[in-house]
C-alpha cells in the first residue's frame, strides 16, 4: 500500500512539474526525461508517417497543420488523465482500512468527478484523508483549467507574430522566399536601403522566433497559412542572402548582414538542439556549380556583381557550413521544405493570386504588374 501512495504522489508531482516547466517557466528545459517530450515525439512520428502517404502537397500540408493545435489538446488530456490516476491511487490507498473498501475503478471515478468539479454525489469520500484529497484535487482542477486558458493565448500570440513577419516577406522575397528573389527585388540605390531595413527587421524577427519557440516549443509545429511558406523557409532565405552579402557581393548592407546572419544562425542552431536533432555529417549540395552560375547570371542582370575568386567562394562555403546542416536537421524533423537559392521556374507570389483570380484570369493580369525595385 505504501508503494501505491508513493506511485500516486509521484505521478501527480511529475505532471505538476511538467505543467510548470511547459507553461509557466519561460526558458529552455534540459533534462534527460520529460513527459511532454515523450508525448510530442510519440505522436509526431506517426503523424509524419501518415503525412508521407499523401501525394498532393496541399493535402499533406493541411494534414500536418492539424498537429500543432491537436497536440496541445492531447498534451492537456494526458496531463489530466495522469492527475486523475494519481489521485485515484491515493484514494484507493487511503480507503484500504475502510470497511466499505471501494474498487480502484470506483476511486478513479471519484477522482475524475472531483478533478472536473462535477459534484454528482453518488461516490463520496468516507474518511478524513479522502476528504482532504478531494479538496486538494478540486482546487487543482480549477488551477489546471486556468493554466490551459492562460497558455493558449500565449501560444497563438507567438504564432501570430511569427506569421506576420513571414507574410511581409512574401512581396519582398517571393513564394517561397529565396535569396535570389530577395536580392533581385532590392537592386538599385533605393533597393539597398530597403534591403538593409529588411535584414534589420529579420534580425528582430529571428530573435522573436528563437525566444518564443524555445519557451513554447509547441509553436514550432504550427504551420503557416500557405503551403509554400514556413518560418524555416524564411530563415533559410535570409541566411542565404546574408551569406552572399558577406562573401561575394559588395553592398552597403554588409554590417547589418553580419548581425542578421549571427541572429538567424543562433536561432536555427538552438532550435535544432532543442529538438535533439544533430546536424548530419554530410548532406546534398544546395548550391552546385550549375545553380551557382544561374544565380550569378540572375543577380548580374539585377545589377549585382558576384565575386568568384577563390577567397570569396571559400568564405561562402564556410558560411554555408555554419547553418545548412542545422537547417537540414530541422527540415527532416519538422517535415518542412528548405527553399533553393534560386527557383528553377518563376512562381506567382501568393499576394498576386486568389481563388477568384484564378477562376476569372485576374491573377494573370496582376502578375504583370512590374516590381518597383530599380532607381
Amino acid at each position: 500500500m505504501i508503494l501505491t501512495i508513493i506511485f500516486g504522489a509521484a505521478t501527480i508531482a511529475v505532471v505538476l512539474w511538467e505543467a510548470f516547466e511547459t507553461v509557466v517557466l519561460p526558458r529552455r528545459v534540459v533534462r534527460p526525461f520529460r513527459l511532454t517530450v515523450l508525448v510530442y515525439r510519440g505522436t509526431w512520428a506517426p503523424w509524419k508517417a501518415i503525412a508521407r502517404r499523401f501525394n498532393k502537397d496541399k493535402s499533406r500540408e493541411t494534414f500536418l497543420s492539424f498537429f500543432g493545435p491537436l497536440s496541445l489538446l492531447i498534451l492537456f488530456a494526458v496531463w489530466a488523465a495522469l492527475i486523475i490516476i494519481g489521485f485515484g491511487l491515493l484514494y484507493f490507498s487511503s480507503s484500504a482500512a475502510d470497511s466499505t473498501h471501494p474498487t480502484f475503478e470506483t476511486c478513479l471515478y471519484l477522482s475524475g468527478t472531483t478533478m472536473f468539479t462535477l459534484g454528482l454525489g453518488d461516490v463520496i469520500p468516507h474518511n478524513w484523508p479522502e476528504r482532504v484529497l478531494a479538496v486538494i484535487e478540486s482546487g487543482l482542477g480549477f488551477g489546471f483549467l486556468a493554466l490551459i486558458l492562460s497558455y493558449l493565448p500565449v501560444i497563438y500570440q507567438a504564432f501570430s507574430r511569427r506569421e506576420v513577419n513571414i507574410v511581409l516577406l512574401d512581396a519582398r522575397a517571393g513564394s517561397p522566399p529565396t535569396a535570389a528573389e530577395l536580392l533581385h527585388r532590392h537592386s538599385g540605390t533605393s533597393g539597398a536601403v530597403a534591403l538593409e531595413q529588411t535584414l534589420r527587421d529579420w534580425e528582430h524577427s529571428s530573435a522573436e522566433i528563437l525566444e518564443s519557440h524555445v519557451s513554447y516549443p509547441a509553436v514550432s509545429y504550427f504551420r503557416s497559412q500557405h503551403t509554400n511558406e514556413s518560418w524555416l523557409a524564411a530563415l533559410t532565405a535570409i541566411l542565404d542572402t546574408c551569406a552572399l552579402l558577406l562573401s561575394c557581393i559588395e553592398n552597403s548592407s554588409t554590417r547589418q548582414a553580419r548581425l542578421t546572419f549571427a541572429m538567424c544562425r543562433h536561432t536555427v542552431v538552438d532550435l535544432a538542439q532543442l529538438f535533439g536533432e544533430a546536424p548530419p555529417a554530410s548532406l546534398p549540395d544546395r548550391l552546385p556549380q550549375p545553380v551557382f552560375e544561374r544565380l550569378r547570371s540572375a543577380l548580374t542582370e539585377s545589377g549585382f556583381a558576384l565575386r568568384q575568386d577563390r577567397e570569396s567562394l571559400a568564405k561562402l562555403s564556410m558560411l554555408r557550413s555554419m547553418y545548412e546542416p542545422y537547417l537540414d536537421a530541422l527540415s527532416h524533423y519538422l517535415y518542412m521544405q528548405v527553399p533553393p537559392w534560386i527557383l528553377a521556374t518563376e512562381i506567382v507570389d501568393n499576394w498576386r493570386t486568389s481563388a477568384w483570380g484564378r477562376i476569372s484570369g485576374l491573377a494573370l493580369a496582376v502578375s504583370n504588374v512590374p516590381d518597383d525595385h530599380t532607381d
